[in-house]
C-alpha cells in the first residue's frame, strides 16, 4: 500500500534486538490495550492470551518477542523505558504469574500458558503475525496484528473499524497530502527537475506538512543523538552478549586498540558516565573529546576501515543487548546508517547540523521507495530487505553530502542494493547476532563504496535503475525459500548444536 512515510516512521527510537520481532510486537501490544480502552475499559479485562505465528513463533524467543509483548501490555514506552529494568520486570511477571495491564489493572498471567509460540502455524497475510484474545466481562475479543518490518504494524478488520492493511502508527496519519509525493525514482526525479531541489529538500518540504521546521529539526537532532549515544555506549561496553551463543563484544576492544593509550586516560570517567540508562545523559564533553581523538588519528585507509566497522559493531552489539537504538530502517540493520554518517562526520568534514539532517532526509527517501516498492522485512524478503536497504539508504545520504547530484544519489542507492540481492536471513539460534552484527559492517562499507562509484560515474550511462533493482529485489524475495526468511531453519542457523536455537 503506497503511502507517505515520515522520516520519524522510517527512523524510530526503540529497543533492540529486532524491529519486526521486538519493536513491532511491543507497539502492537500497546495499541491493543488502547483499542480495549476505547471499546470498554482495561479494568474490564478478566484474562488475556497471546498467540505468536510464523517467524514470530520460530525466532521470537531469540528476538525477545515475548519480552516486548509483556512490556507493551504493561504500557511501557520503548522510547523512554529504562532498559536496565526490562529483564527484572519480565522475570517478575513469570514468577508472580500476574501482569499489570497498562500499569493499572492486574490480572493472572501464566507465561507458559498465556503466551503461546505456534511454530507450525502461520497466518496468510504476513509471516510475522500475532493474536491477542481478550476476555472482557461481557465479551471475548480477538485482535490480530502483523509486524511488517521496521517497527511498522498493521491490523485486520475488527469491531473498532480498522481494516486489513491499515498502518496504525500512533504518531501521525501517513495518508496525507504532500506537495511532492513519489512512489518511484521517476516521480522523485520529476520533482527534483521541476523544483531544482536536492532530494533532501524534497523530503523536507513533505515533512513540513506534518511538522513545523523547528519541530522537524529537533526531531532529527534527537534521532542523531540517539544514534551517537548508542555508538558511544557500545564502544565502551565489555562482556558477552545475552542469548547463549557466547558472542563477545568486539567494539570495545577495537575502539581501545584504535585510540591506543588515549582510551585508558578517560576510562574511569567514561565508565561513570555509562552507569545511566541507554547513555541519554552522557557528558557531551566526553563525546566531543572521543570524536576529536578519532579525527586526530589520520586518514590511513585501514584506520578508517576499522573505525567504520567499529561504529557498526557498537550499534548492533547494543541492539543485541536490548539497548536503545534507532530503526534504520530496522533494528537488525541499525548500525549501517550511523556508521556511514560517522564516517562522513569524522573523515569527510561533514558534521554540521545541516549535513546530518540532509543525510537522514535523503536516506529516508530511499527507504520510502523500498518500503512501498518491495519490503523492509527480513521475514518477507531475507536480509537483502534489511542490510541491503540500509546500505542503499546510507549510500544515497552520503552521496548527497559529498556533492552528488540527484541522479548520482539514486545511482548510489542502486549500486548498494544490487550487491545485496539474494542475501538471506539466517540468524543463528534465532538471535540478532550471527551473522547480523558483522553484516552491518559489510553494509556500511558497501554503502561508502557505492557512493564513491556513483560520484565517479555518469548516471545516464547506467543500465540498471534504482526502480529496476527494487523490483528485482521484490521478485527475489518472492522466489526465496521460506527457510531463508528469518526462521532460523536454514543457512548458518543450521550450523549450530542441537537445542541452542531455544536459548
Amino acid at each position: 500500500m503506497e503511502k507517505f512515510i515520515s522520516v520519524f516512521d522510517m527512523f524510530k527510537i526503540g529497543v533492540g534486538p529486532s524491529s519486526s520481532h521486538t519493536l513491532g510486537p511491543w507497539l502492537a501490544a500497546k495499541h491493543m490495550i488502547k483499542r480495549v480502552i476505547a471499546l470498554s475499559d482495561v479494568k474490564n479485562i478478566n484474562a488475556l492470551h497471546v498467540y505468536l505465528y510464523g517467524s514470530l513463533a520460530k525466532t521470537g524467543k531469540g528476538h525477545g518477542t515475548d519480552t516486548a509483548i509483556l512490556m507493551g501490555l504493561q504500557g511501557e514506552d520503548p522510547v523512554t523505558t529504562d532498559t536496565r529494568l526490562i529483564a527484572q520486570k519480565v522475570q517478575a511477571i513469570k514468577e508472580q504469574q500476574t501482569i499489570l495491564l497498562n500499569g493499572v489493572h492486574s490480572i493472572q498471567f501464566d507465561y507458559n500458558n498465556h503466551l503461546v509460540f505456534l511454530k507450525d502455524k502461520s497466518l496468510p497475510y504476513h509471516p510475522n503475525a500475532m493474536q491477542f484474545v481478550v476476555e472482557l466481562k461481557d465479551a471475548v475479543k480477538t485482535f490480530t496484528y502483523y509486524s511488517v518490518g521496521g517497527g511498522f504494524i498493521e491490523t485486520e478488520a475488527s469491531e473498532d473499524g480498522l481494516e486489513l492493511g491499515h498502518l496504525i502508527e500512533d504518531k501521525k496519519e501517513t495518508n496525507i497530502e504532500v506537495p511532492f509525493n513519489f512512489f518511484s525514482t521517476n516521480d522523485l526525479i520529476h520533482w527534483c527537475i521541476k523544483t531544482g531541489l536536492p532530494i533532501s529538500d524534497i523530503v523536507k518540504e513533505n515533512e513540513k506538512q506534518l511538522h513545523t521546521e523547528q519541530a522537524l529539526e529537533k526531531g532529527l537532532d534527537r534521532l542523531w543523538k540517539t544514534m551517537l549515544d548508542c555508538i558511544y555506549k557500545g564502544v565502551h561496553a565489555e562482556g558477552i552478549l545475552p542469548g547463549g551463543l557466547q558472542v563477545h563484544r568486539r567494539a570495545h576492544d577495537l575502539n581501545a586498540k584504535l585510540l591506543k593509550k588515549e582510551i585508558q586516560a578517560n576510562k574511569s570517567s567514561v565508565e561513570s558516565n555509562l552507569e545511566g540508562d541507554t547513555a541519554t545523559n552522557l557528558d557531551s564533553n566526553h563525546l566531543e573529546q572521543w570524536m576529536q581523538q578519532i579525527q586526530s588519528g589520520g586518514a590511513d585507509f585501514t584506520y578508517i576501515l576499522d573505525w567504520v566497522s567499529c561504529f557498526a559493531l557498537a550499534v548492533n552489539e547494543e541492539n543485541a543487548s536490548f539497548g536503545r537504538v534507532v530503526t534504520a530502517p530496522t533494528n537488525g540493520a541499525a548500525g549501517v546508517i550511523p556508521a556511514v554518517l560517522m564516517y562522513a562526520i569524522n573523515f569527510c568534514n561533514k558534521g554540521s547540523q545541516q549535513d546530518i539532517h540532509r543525510f537522514l532526509l535523503t536516506a529516508n527517501a530511499i527507504g520510502i521507495l523500498f518500503k512501498n516498492g518491495a519490503t523492509i522485512s527480513a521475514a518477507m524478503g531475507g536480509c537483502q530487505a534489511e542490510i541491503g536497504v540500509s546500505s542503499a539508504m546510507a549510500a544515497a545520504g552520503l552521496t548527497e553530502l559529498l556533492g552528488g547530484n540527484q541522479r548520482q544519489v539514486l545511482m548510489a542507492g542502486e549500486i548498494a542494493m544490487e550487491h545485496h540481492l539474494g542475501l538471506t536471513c539466517d540468524p543463528v539460534g534465532g538471535l540478532v547476532q550471527i551473522p547480523c552484527i558483522e553484516r552491518n559492517t559489510m553494509g556500511a562499507i558497501k554503502a561508502i563504496t557505492a557512493a564513491q562509484l556513483a560520484l565517479q560515474s555518469k548516471p545516464d550511462y547506467a543500465l540498471v535503475s534504482l526502480d529496476k533493482v527494487i523490483h528485482t529485489m521484490w521478485q527475489t524475495a518472492l522466489d526465496m525459500n521460506v527457510k531463508y526468511k528469518e526462521t532460523a531453519d536454514g543457512g548458518l542457523a543450521m550450523q549450530i548444536p542441537i537445542g541452542l536455537a531455544e536459548c
